[in-house]
């Protein structure tokens, strides 16, 4: 897929897949080929933000993992 919405003025990008064995890649729901595209003016921005993306959050049960996987990218 192509990547939607990119600002010039941000180069530096995080795409965002699921897991292929993820209950949301059903088709009733988000589908297989889902992806998200966020785009950052600097490297250090996207690199924190994608960091914090998979963070374990507070209110995560033990176990839990992200569900999505995050591929930083540059334009």
């Amino acid at each position: 897929m192509s990547e939607p919405n990119h600002p010039p003025e941000k180069p530096y990008g995080i795409r965002t897949t699921l897991p292929e064995n993820s209950p949301f890649a059903a088709p009733h729901l988000l589908g297989p080929d889902w992806e998200a595209y966020k785009w950052y003016a600097t490297a250090r921005e996207r690199d924190v933000a994608m960091e914090e993306m998979l963070a374990k959050h507070p209110w995560s049960r033990p176990g839990d993992r992200p569900a999505i996987r995050c591929t930083p990218i540059n334009r």
